[in-house]
């Protein structure tokens, strides 16, 4: 079980040390470019916002990638969404050509959360659906626990709240303490490897997360371009981040989608157990497999994760 969420999760932990930046931050709006889309006029060394839609939505929707990622990787979704719905696609400061600024040092996923509370507060949103993918969902689940008026609905695609239990010891209890050790190894390793090396692990893993071939070159590219020591700090904060006991403040409908394992030891039901029990503490949550996926759902399953998503909204 160990072995097979590690193999799940670490490519999105990884990103090429070449400090790639952009001149996207935070910044006043501009008129739409081709790609139709305008920078909300927000102030954060943490984010910078996309935003798609109408000028009379049916409703807000914020979209968080995981680790080393992209907006690009909602482009499917937005253009799904952004006839009805205004759709704000959150670009975390050193991930994926975006300048590291305040993500430079600590954690990353706990102050970005806090920022798109103040965004959501900032923006005037009333209640925004909120998706987040991989480490996305991390802050998905941390926004919605503490600040449950802030978000109206919630969707976790493809993460658990405690990261941290699939490296703990075997026949222990896990708690974020126990797994700190280990947590602080693998930040070393990520941070202090070589580049060569490191973007080799990392473009082998990242295969490993995406079914679809063709779709492939995105997220390889984000990782490329991505900050690594930005990266490192982050994975690190997802093995030591527990948010077990806070899923009882989400007041959120909360929706929960996930696939099999990539590992031939784990079953599906074996899955399915793993899930049920990691949101034990949020009853009320929706939990569904979407098979025939590895983790970047959104590109492998893009019309099975629209419906689901379009069911989730309405």
């Amino acid at each position: 079980m160990k072995t097979a969420l590690m193999t799940l999760l670490a490519a999105a932990a990884l990103a090429s040390p070449v400090l790639a930046q952009d001149s996207h931050g935070a910044h006043a709006p501009v008129a739409p470019a081709a790609h139709g889309h305008t920078h909300a006029d927000f102030e954060s060394g943490r984010f910078h916002v996309r935003v798609d839609g109408p000028e009379s939505p049916v409703g807000d929707v914020i979209l968080i990638p995981g680790l080393s990622s992209s907006p690009e990787v909602w482009d499917a979704l937005t253009e799904e969404l952004k006839g009805r719905y205004r759709v704000h696609r959150i670009h975390i400061q050193g991930f994926a050509g975006a300048a590291p600024k305040d993500n430079a040092e600590g954690p990353v996923s706990a102050p970005v959360a806090e920022d798109i509370a103040r965004y959501i507060r900032e923006q005037g949103l009333e209640r925004p659906a909120v998706i987040g993918h991989s480490m996305g969902g991390t802050i998905g689940m941390m926004l919605a626990a503490r600040h449950p008026d802030s978000v109206g609905k919630l969707m976790v695609v493809d993460m658990v709240p405690f990261m941290g239990a699939m490296f703990a010891q075997p026949g222990t209890t896990p708690t974020a303490e126990s797994v700190a050790p280990v947590a602080d190894m693998i930040h070393q390793g990520m941070a202090n490897s070589p580049r060569d090396q490191y973007q080799a692990q990392a473009d082998a893993q990242i295969v490993g997360m995406i079914n679809t071939e063709a779709l492939r070159a995105g997220p390889l590219e984000d990782s490329r371009n991505s900050d690594q020591k930005v990266s490192a700090a982050a994975f690190r904060e997802l093995i030591v981040t527990d948010l077990r006991a806070e899923l009882a403040r989400i007041t959120a409908p909360t929706t929960v989608l996930y696939v099999k394992f990539n590992d031939p030891r784990m079953t599906e039901e074996m899955v399915d157990g793993i899930y049920r029990g990691s949101f034990a503490t949020l009853p009320g949550a929706t939990l569904k497999r979407i098979d025939d996926s590895a983790h970047f759902i959104m590109l492998d399953q893009p019309a099975i994760f629209a419906a689901e998503v379009n069911a989730f909204l309405e």
